[in-house]
């Protein structure tokens, strides 16, 4: 906030007091628009889709699924990543899920930050134990 308080007075100084409000209302708007856009990202299980940030992945196609903790979720989005891997990363979030792929040719795996990984992990687990689809099963796990 203090940032853009700076910014708009920058470009006000010398000029009328109407681009003020201009710059500033600008300023607040795009700095608005950014942060919503960044948290807009939702991670669901619906059926037999796994849907993160508008990829989506067949739960049939889904191998081991691991709750990490901060220092596991790190590692896999740092040194150990591997280039082809499906990430959502939400830098304010400290715990993953990773989601190992099958199908071959695409990401091999995911890994998915989420501020509820017990519960995504259940949810895709969930799936895999039943070994069938589930029609009527949909969990909004947006952060």
């Amino acid at each position: 906030m203090i940032m853009m308080f700076m910014f708009g007075s920058i470009v006000w100084f010398g000029f009328p007091l109407w681009v003020a409000a201009v710059t500033y209302g600008t300023v607040f708007a795009v700095t608005a628009a950014f942060l919503l856009n960044w948290g807009r990202a939702s991670i669901q299980v619906s059926g037999t889709q796994l849907i993160a940030g508008g990829s989506q992945l067949a739960l049939a196609d889904v191998g081991e699924v691991h709750q990490l903790d901060e220092a596991q979720a790190r590692a896999l989005r740092g040194p150990r990543a591997d280039p082809r891997a499906h990430l959502l990363i939400r830098p304010y979030l400290r715990k993953a899920v990773y989601v190992e792929v099958r199908a071959p040719g695409g990401a091999p795996y995911w890994l998915l930050f989420t501020r509820r990984p017990a519960e995504l992990t259940a949810a895709i687990r969930g799936y895999s134990q039943e070994s069938r689809p589930v029609d009527h099963v949909t969990q909004d796990l947006t952060p």
